[in-house]
């Protein structure tokens, strides 16, 4: 009768999450030098780990080969080696959590990274976050499977894997916790944000000593940001990154609906993605590759607007069509430099200060995640620790709840799970009480019948002040439909719950949500009111 379900296991997994966060930080500064060596191989023909963006490149014309020859890479890969590295890497997550027990096979930690550097590294443009997301996930997984778990405790430490590849990656402990709540634990308990928490606070820690300590984008200084009228604007920019949200979803699975109905086989289709990705290149050379400098751009509020113009043009179209063929790749980075840049242009267009525009691309750019992963809070939190921003607090999260709420009433499911929908798998993302956590088994118990009273102790019971959660938990588990009911005061039978006493026990909650009462109206005293 306790408010949380823990034990000790809950040390024993947090001393494991210290590991895995230490793995996880590992393969994410991999990943990252993967990239960077990827795209020193592809488009400067060398061999360099320094960080170089594929716009610079000396190849001219012969850009639009790139990224074909690494679309094929990828399809070889997935063709032979495994098809689960296609696509977002959230998502499979999601179905490894749900689906297949937390296992996640061991090819995916070597496949997940290295089709990710060949797909980002020829210029797809896409984040490393979602790969690297599946791959600390991975790691976890496996460090499970060598263990003696459950579950339970196994999707605990996949998801701490992923949470930790995120915290390392942008240097976002925190959104890193919300995100693993909001979108892979599909609960929120301390037997599993203990060492969710523990990983991403490691994989924090150590990126300090390798990938520096953030914030990842530097903010200008800011303008006053509690005035009515920005509050007001933040509200009517959320929702329109909420539209813009949807139609980049729908555009995206439009694309890849497109490549379903091809005649060929899916292998193929990566490196015909590659083509959108060279020909959008060769127009707009700063749309190839992570991005992360044009965000950086963005959120200094200098940006041109024929950067904003390319990117809300032409990366966007270049993404969409590109993942729509199934190659290898996030959707984190340029779903923020496309909320950015429809931030940027709003501030354009109010003729607004380089200071304003910085806070408005900083707007656009935590709605557009809010919408389009259907996170909120991870939203705020993510956009405040990659800038170190704390006075957007207020407009930013009056912005990415309008963001949140215009995509939860039009669009069925967010861009990760669609995916699954697609699959043939459907999850609900609500998360509450259960309803028999509220109802006393006391309140629902039918009498024993005559002569039963004085019933010896049986083997199996439950007590009549238990919640019903608990004693159907033990029915399902004994494999019985009905269960005699004992006095904790006296030990003795005081009634038998059955599975339909359980389902008027979850009629309550029905009638909670659908019944509407008006519970006080005035009547005025000349009338029989009272005072």
């Amino acid at each position: 009768m306790s408010d949380f379900s823990v034990d000790r296991r809950v040390w024993v997994l947090s001393g494991v999450a210290v590991l895995i966060g230490v793995c996880a930080t590992f393969l994410a500064v991999l990943l990252l030098r993967l990239i960077a060596l990827s795209t020193n191989l592809f488009y400067y023909h060398r061999l360099s780990f320094a960080s170089v963006s594929p716009a610079g490149s000396p190849l001219g014309h012969w850009m639009v080969v790139v990224p074909v020859v690494g679309g094929l890479i990828v399809g070889l890969m997935a063709r032979f080696g495994s098809d689960k590295i296609r696509g977002h890497g959230i998502p499979e997550a999601i179905e490894a959590i749900l689906l297949h027990r937390a296992r996640v096979d061991p090819k995916i930690a070597v496949l997940k990274p290295v089709s990710a550097a060949v797909a980002i590294g020829s210029g797809g443009p896409f984040g490393a976050e979602g790969p690297i997301i599946m791959t600390g996930g991975a790691a976890g997984s496996l460090i499970g499977q060598w263990m003696h778990v459950t579950d339970s405790e196994r999707t605990t430490l996949l998801v701490a894997g992923a949470a930790a590849g995120m915290s390392a990656t942008f240097a976002t402990p925190v959104a890193a916790i919300l995100l693993a709540v909001e979108l892979l634990l599909f609960e929120w308990r301390p037997r599993s944000l203990v060492p969710v928490a523990v990983a991403s606070a490691t994989a924090a820690l150590l990126r300090v000593y390798w990938l520096g300590a953030g914030p990842l984008f530097q903010m200008p200084a800011l303008p006053d940001l509690t005035r009515v009228s920005f509050v007001i604007g933040a509200l009517f920019l959320g929702a329109l990154l909420g539209l813009v949200s949807a139609g980049m979803s729908r555009l995206m699975y439009w694309f890849e609906d497109r490549f379903d109905h091809l005649p060929i086989h899916w292998m193929w289709w990566p490196a015909l993605g590659g083509i959108g990705i060279g020909v959008g290149g060769l127009f707009f050379p700063r749309g190839l590759g992570v991005g992360y400098e044009n965000i950086a751009e963005l959120l200094r509020g200098n940006a041109p607007l024929g950067l904003i113009v390319g990117i809300l043009i032409a990366k966007s179209l270049m993404w969409a069509f590109s993942l729509g063929s199934g190659t290898s790749g996030g959707v984190l980075a340029p779903l923020l430099m496309i909320g950015g840049a429809v931030g940027a242009l709003a501030g354009h267009l109010a003729h607004a200060s380089a200071d304003a525009q910085a806070v408005w691309a900083l707007i656009g750019m935590g709605s557009m995640l809010a919408g389009a992963l259907g996170v909120p809070l991870t939203a705020i939190l993510f956009s405040l620790e990659v800038t170190h921003c704390l006075p957007a607090l207020l407009p930013l999260a009056v912005a990415c709840v309008a963001s949140y709420i215009v995509t939860a009433m039009i669009m069925p499911r967010s861009i990760l799970t669609e995916k699954l929908s697609r699959r043939g798998y459907h999850l609900t993302r609500e998360y509450g009480v259960d309803p028999l956590e509220l109802v006393l088994v006391k309140e629902v118990m039918s009498p024993l019948a005559l002569g039963e009273e004085n019933l010896t102790l049986p083997k199996i019971y439950t007590y009549a002040d238990s919640t019903t959660r608990s004693a159907a938990e033990l029915m399902a588990t004994e494999g019985v439909e009905r269960i005699p009911v004992i006095d904790r005061a006296n030990g003795q039978a005081c009634g038998e719950l059955s599975l339909h006493d359980l389902l008027r026990g979850r009629g309550r909650s029905v009638v909670r949500e659908s019944e509407r009462l008006r519970l006080y109206s005035y009547v005025p005293p000349e009338l029989g009111g009272h005072n």
